[in-house]
């Protein structure tokens, strides 16, 4: 007894470091996938803000340059009669309504405002001086200059573009300005949920999507610099101060204020042509606690199967060496005292039938525990996946917003027909974002595995409607016959999309890197058997690994943990079918052989 007695805490002891061990690094391998995942995200976000930023400026750096060459305004500089000038000023209200500026205005060689598109407006620039202005000055001296500021009659923060007026004879009559605001633009960057923020050459915020961090720095400002600021009037009256950040050993930066607290990745692209930056921050620390939470969680149940497959063998050998040893004191008792022997008989018979209701109670629980282990898997697959599913519900969110929109303005204009189609459409993307939902929610469901007829194209269709975000975002090509209509299988929907899921998601994966992608999905019928291939033309499986593709922890992922081919396997032989993987000339195919349902 006493030497059973440490088998086990020794047994205890060692699984228990073996779990501490596997957690500790599931949730460390779980973060450094999430902080790369989320630095992925925060890059490709930030490609497309700098692309629709240098688009805006591209847009408006043209529109000094054309409106320099105006005879209007070279003649207006050149007599200064009233007349001119009324006629310049009709000119660029019309201009700046029509190219979306915010004020075009021209200067005459002292700095004095001779004519504006607001001419008429209380705010008016007109008689104004803006000789100290660097985008005066710098025009005159250079040709052309750029300068942000916060605007000293309006006070809203602006990119000021000019360009000098010369006469035919070459000598300088003047500047032109044209003024253009972002709040547009900050807009709709805000509305991702993303904070983005713009900085020049020496680091001063200067476009942001949070008005707290405008002409804040990223850094502390030269004395001169600050000079500048101050001569200019750059920033009205704010005082430049360090942003309140904090980048932490990892690369992430820690915000506590003017935007939720919390961890974010931080991705940087240059704004060719103006010694710009922007910076976009993705908040990274919910996704990299949930991915370190699942992945413990995986974990701490692969380690708590194993143990209990590994208690069941301890337990058996010693009631192996238990009923040795009680077998050998009944053969020495039963040469002496015959009369003992049904009582030892029926000992021994008790013990059995303990044994086989305690075989049966962890027969129970191992089937608990596959069950819990399927829906831990099914539960991974869902946290792989979230970030299409996220995209696929975005997009007709989008739409409907703007379909929204259209039909508010059809309604403003009385066009009944037309406000019809954009509700009619609407109501359409709202039942696509409710399948997708709907079939996230049946996915998730915890089931057991009761066979019923199940739909083929129904059972393919769900898995397809959860990964078809990510099969367009990796660009993979897809080839899916769907099967007759009627075609239906003996299964449990929710597991054979679960099955139809993991090999969908072992197929992208192994199609990284391949120049044209394709996955194919078909269906054979042969007598009472319903075939499911899914193929991909990949690198196919390893001559190693394909010899023990099905056993527990055999993968050729780095980081992968070898249990999802295996889980898949489980679920259908439960159906009473097989998962194979076939051999092909090229890539990898496997199938599923189910019974055909009548």
């Amino acid at each position: 007894m006493t030497s059973s007695s440490t088998q086990w805490r020794l047994f205890g002891v060692a699984w228990l470091v073996i779990a501490v061990a596997a957690v500790a690094l599931g949730g460390e391998v779980a973060r450094r996938d999430g902080k790369e995942s989320v630095r992925r995200q925060a890059t490709t976000a930030s490609a497309l803000h700098a692309a629709v930023l240098r688009s805006e400026l591209e847009r408006h750096r043209s529109l000094p340059t054309v409106l320099a060459q105006d005879p209007d305004l070279v003649a207006m500089l050149s007599r200064r009669d009233a007349a001119s000038a009324d006629r310049l000023n009709r000119k660029y209200e019309g201009l700046a309504r029509d190219v979306r500026a915010a004020a075009i205005y021209a200067l005459d060689a002292n700095g004095l405002t001779v004519a504006a598109s607001n001419w008429q407006l209380p705010t008016s620039f007109i008689g104004s001086s803006y000789r100290f202005r660097p985008y005066y000055h710098e025009a005159m001296r250079d040709g052309q200059a750029s300068f942000f500021a916060l605007g000293t009659v309006s006070g809203r923060p602006g990119l000021y573009l000019s360009r000098r007026v010369d006469d035919p004879a070459g000598r300088p009559l003047g500047v032109i300005v044209a003024k253009v605001e972002f709040d547009a633009l900050e807009a709709d960057w805000r509305a991702s949920g993303e904070p983005t923020y713009v900085t020049d050459s020496d680091g001063v915020v200067l476009i942001t999507t949070v008005p707290g961090w405008r002409f804040h720095t990223t850094e502390p400002l030269t004395a001169d610099r600050r000079r500048r600021l101050a001569a200019d009037q750059t920033a009205g009256a704010t005082v430049p101060v360090p942003l309140p950040f904090e980048v932490g050993a990892d690369g992430l930066v820690r915000i506590q204020a003017d935007v939720p607290a919390g961890l974010y990745a931080e991705a940087t692209d240059p704004i060719a042509d103006t010694g710009w930056r922007l910076n976009l921050l993705v908040p990274a620390g919910e996704t990299i606690s949930r991915g370190v939470m699942m992945a413990r969680l995986l974990a701490l149940l692969s380690i708590a199967l194993l143990a209990t497959l590994s208690g069941i063998v301890l337990r058996r050998r010693q009631r192996a060496a238990a009923r040795a040893v009680e077998a050998e004191r009944d053969r020495l008792e039963l040469e002496h005292r015959i009369d003992l022997r049904t009582s030892e008989l029926r000992a021994t018979n008790d013990l059995l039938s303990h044994e086989i209701d305690e075989r049966r109670r962890l027969e129970t629980i191992r089937q608990d525990l596959q069950d819990e282990l399927i829906q831990a898997n099914k539960l991974a697959t869902l946290g792989q996946i979230a970030a299409g599913v996220a995209h696929e519900i975005n997009q007709p969110i989008a739409a409907i917003r703007t379909h929204a929109d259209s039909a508010s303005l059809h309604l403003k204009r009385n066009d009944g027909e037309a406000a019809q189609r954009s509700l009619a459409s609407i109501d359409g993307l709202t039942q696509r974002v409710g399948a997708i939902t709907d079939e996230l929610r049946a996915f998730s469901r915890k089931t057991r595995s009761e066979t019923v007829a199940v739909g083929v194209n129904a059972a393919v269709d769900g898995a397809l409607l959860l990964v078809g975000g990510r099969l367009r975002e990796k660009g993979v090509t897809l080839e899916w016959n769907a099967a007759p209509a009627a075609l239906a299988v003996l299964a449990e929907r929710n597991r054979l999309e679960q099955v139809m899921l993991n090999l969908l998601q072992n197929a992208m994966e192994a199609l990284d890197g391949v120049a044209a992608p394709v996955i194919g999905i078909g269906v054979d019928v042969k007598g009472r058997t319903v075939s499911i291939h899914v193929t991909d033309n990949g690198p196919g499986v390893s001559a190693t690994v394909r010899q023990r593709l099905f056993t527990p922890f055999t993968t050729d992922k780095s980081d992968g943990l070898g249990l999802g081919l295996v889980i898949s396997r489980d679920i259908v032989a439960g159906f009473g079918g097989e998962l194979t993987l076939e051999p092909t000339l090229s890539g990898t195919r496997f199938v599923i052989r189910l019974a055909k349902a009548r």
